[in-house]
């Protein structure tokens, strides 16, 4: 079984997670094309998936442009997974940063130092601990009920 977690936004990424809790050797970005995040996902076996997608809204005193994009983001993030046939679910924030035990209240740097304690071999950046932190979600909580 393969778990993605999902961190929609430019700035945000896809990460998979094994059964046994190993993360997978890359992450998938946003600023990619979406041929390549396609392309991405298909390497895995989908039969055997699960998906947590942050649950996402606009912000107040956020820009129109901004606000569009972000929209764009988080509809495409839930049509390829809905397109390639992978069962999910949705997360608020808080949900799952409460269940993985950092929540953040806006301080990147505490998702990034949980992720990087739940997996020292590994490198996390602000990009791609969110997306790891809700894979392991989807794999330890989401999908457990």
């Amino acid at each position: 079984m393969i778990y993605f977690g999902i961190d929609p936004g430019y700035s945000g990424s896809i990460s998979a997670i094994w059964d046994d809790g190993k993360p997978f050797v890359s992450f998938c970005r946003f600023d990619w094309t979406e041929h390549d995040i396609c392309d991405w996902l298909s390497q895995f076996d989908l039969e055997e998936s699960r998906c947590v997608i942050e649950s996402v809204h606009s912000m107040p005193r956020q820009g129109v442009a901004s606000t569009f994009k972000f929209g764009t983001q988080f509809g495409f993030c839930r049509g390829i997974v809905t397109a390639l046939n992978i069962p999910v679910k949705y997360v608020t924030p808080r949900k799952w940063q409460t269940e993985m035990q950092c929540l953040t209240k806006g301080v990147k740097n505490v998702s990034k130092a949980k992720a990087q304690e739940l997996w020292p071999e590994k490198k996390f950046t602000h990009r791609n601990a969110d997306s790891m932190l809700i894979a392991e979600y989807c794999r330890t909580v989401a999908w457990k009920n």
